[in-house]
């Protein structure tokens, strides 16, 4: 708590401007203050008074949060309200519509690939359509509890199969629609699902999936390897493509079931820790971890997120660009909008496709997500898509905290170009050291948390044991994300990047983030890449791959501008003992950029592991064909 300043920072900080509602819902810093504190102090009172805008079948009998953190006392748990029951399907459909009076209140507007191709759904019609597929999927035998696969592309009948299962107490695990086969299966085994939910195909600008193939392709698989999924759903999306592969022993068609489906189906009233959904994440030995969100505390956690993350007003129009198929799309396309009573835009296909997307002048607030953002990068989102008027939301948060956890927040929070800023209410971070000891004020080291808020994850599915390894063994007592973290002067948090992208170089630990901050800053850079490779003297050294603007040639000259900019930004010690030109880099469907790959080019290995995630996997071969020498 004493981390965050007694007052905002004024000089060397932006400010929110421009169409930024005057009723914000945090409107000053000293009320995220007040507000945070009290988070922390209280709880139960804080989330207590977010909970009031819930329904619930039975309230809690327990402490709101329950947890232990330390390995080293026993079982690592987490229990949010335990012994309340209700369904968050019903309170984001059925309370919207019949407590909120918002049934004819636009739920989504899908936008398809193509030019034209779109509809709206109400929240009316939405509920009619899961009630619908809810029943088709008790008609299949499935029932609470049990998993189910889905592996559709961004249309509505995505966000219905989630609510369905949603609805009826069964555990929806959703598989992006760009992961291949090999990974399909990977996840439908490891979750033990009873039965898999996809389409006959879609488009991605002018570039055709056919997910039923790929599909059928993971199916066999899994017979291959003893575990066969009895039924398989399959919509269809494309009116152009008449022959789609069939099996009638498993495939059926979602429309045929749907149409002769009930529009009533009552809740399956669930405990606060029941399973709500799997998400496989990756994992540092390449084997996805099936990270598991529960019913109750994710439900308060996205609704609270969405609402003062977005300062979301009930005439706003929200777009998330995400896809469904990560976290993002759980938490901030589904089930915190809907929470919210949000009119949201559904996006099937590119922004630059058939044309670029422009529609600045309607914009009131810019998040962003993922990898983290350099300040030139920032800058330009800033200015050029939020035209200097926009807050920027950068945000930090991951697949197992289920929703934002560092943030500014609009009107609230003073922000500087880079940084998460400060936490998000009930969520206590520290910065440690490699002994585990906490460090004060102005610090650099690994980013953890001391306290549980109510969306964490609560474990691995099917491994509690590896959940207890990866997240809560190296410091007993925290929540070890996995990342280095900077605290400045004015009680900033600054996300470095994975801490696997931490470099030791002759005992000083060098944070690969800022090592590409300081080589994108160069004229010739429009990209960077930092990871280490082993060094016989210095322990680490520092590997750069750079693509470079259109039109400029890779040379001697530029690779020394490059190492005197990383020298004059951070330091001799950072200096570059490798660039490399690379022309594109591997990168996930996603657009994350693969390090792990990057590390097995620098040390020349061709062992790369599972690459299925891989948005273009040609660009693999022409890294090992540029490597620099690096015999030492």
């Amino acid at each position: 708590l004493k981390m965050i300043p007694d007052k905002a920072p004024g000089e060397d900080v932006l400010h929110a401007s421009g169409d930024l509602k005057k009723e914000a819902h945090i409107p000053s810093f000293e009320k995220y203050k007040e507000l945070y504190i009290r988070s922390v102090e209280s709880p139960e009172e804080f989330w207590g008074d977010v909970a009031k805008d819930f329904f619930w079948k039975t309230k809690y009998t327990g402490k709101f949060l329950d947890y232990n953190f330390d390995v080293t006392k026993g079982e690592i748990f987490v229990k949010c309200m335990e012994g309340a029951t209700t369904n968050i399907c019903y309170n984001v459909l059925d309370r919207n519509i019949y407590e909120r009076k918002l049934g004819d209140k636009v739920a989504f507007y899908w936008l398809g690939n193509e030019p034209g191709d779109e509809k709206t759904v109400t929240y009316r019609e939405l509920l009619q359509q899961v009630c619908k597929f809810a029943n088709v999927l008790k008609s299949q035998g499935v029932k609470k509890g049990d998993r189910v696969s889905i592996y559709m592309p961004m249309v509505v009948e995505l966000v219905v199969a989630m609510l369905a299962c949603a609805r009826i107490g069964a555990v929806h695990s959703i598989v992006f629609a760009g992961f291949s086969a090999e990974s399909l299966c990977e996840r439908i085994m490891d979750s033990q699902c009873c039965i898999l939910i996809t389409a006959d195909g879609f488009y991605r600008g002018d570039k055709l999936i056919n997910l039923k193939l790929i599909a059928d392709e993971a199916l066999q698989k899994c017979r291959d390897k003893s575990f066969t999924v009895e039924k398989c759903i399959m919509l269809k999306h494309l009116t152009k493509e008449d022959e789609v592969p069939w099996n009638p022993e498993i495939d059926l068609c979602w429309h045929s079931l749907i149409g002769g489906a009930s529009e009533e189906c009552e809740p399956v009233w669930c405990d606060s820790e029941d399973p709500l959904f799997i998400l496989y994440t990756s994992g540092s030995t390449g084997k996805p971890k099936g990270v598991l969100h529960t019913v109750s505390g994710y439900m308060l956690y996205t609704a609270a997120t969405f609402k003062m993350v977005f300062d979301y007003h009930s005439d706003d129009v929200y777009w998330c660009t995400a896809d469904i198929g990560w976290i993002t799309g759980h938490s901030y396309i589904t089930y915190g909008p809907l929470a919210n009573g949000a009119t949201s835009v559904l996006f099937e296909g590119l922004p630059t496709y058939p044309d670029v997307i422009w529609c600045l002048f309607s914009l009131k607030i810019l998040g962003t997500v993922g990898e983290p953002i350099n300040p030139e990068a920032w800058q330009w989102y800033y200015s050029v898509v939020g035209e200097k008027r926009c807050p920027v939301v950068d945000t930090f948060w991951q697949t197992e905290t289920g929703g934002h956890v560092m943030t500014p927040l609009p009107a609230a929070t003073p922000m500087k170009p880079g940084s998460a800023t400060f936490p998000f209410f009930g969520v206590v971070p520290a910065i440690l050291n490699e002994s585990g000891e906490e460090l004060e004020g102005p610090s650099e080291g690994y980013l953890v948390f001391k306290q549980p808020w109510p969306g964490v994850m609560r474990t691995v599915y099917g491994n509690h044991e590896r959940f207890e390894t990866t997240y809560f063994k190296k410091f007993p007592g925290y929540y070890v994300t996995g990342d280095g973290c900077r605290r400045d002067k004015d009680g900033y948090y600054w996300i470095t990047g994975r801490i696997d992208d931490m470099l030791n170089v002759s005992g000083h630990l060098l944070s690969t983030a800022e090592v590409e901050s300081a080589l994108v800053e160069h004229e010739a850079v429009a990209e960077a890449a930092v990871v280490g490779r082993p060094h016989p003297v210095k322990g680490e050294s520092l590997y750069c791959f750079v693509t470079l603007n259109d039109g400029i040639n890779y040379n001697q000259k530029l690779e020394g501008e490059l190492k005197k900019q990383v020298r004059e930004k951070i330091g001799a010690i950072a200096t570059p003992d490798f660039i490399q030109n690379a022309p594109s880099l591997p990168k996930t469907r996603s657009g994350k950029i693969m390090r792990r790959v990057l590390r097995k080019i620098a040390c020349n290995e061709r062992d790369l592991g599972d690459v299925s995630t891989l948005a273009d996997s040609s660009v693999i071969e022409q890294l090992f064909e540029n490597r620099c020498c690096t015999a030492v």
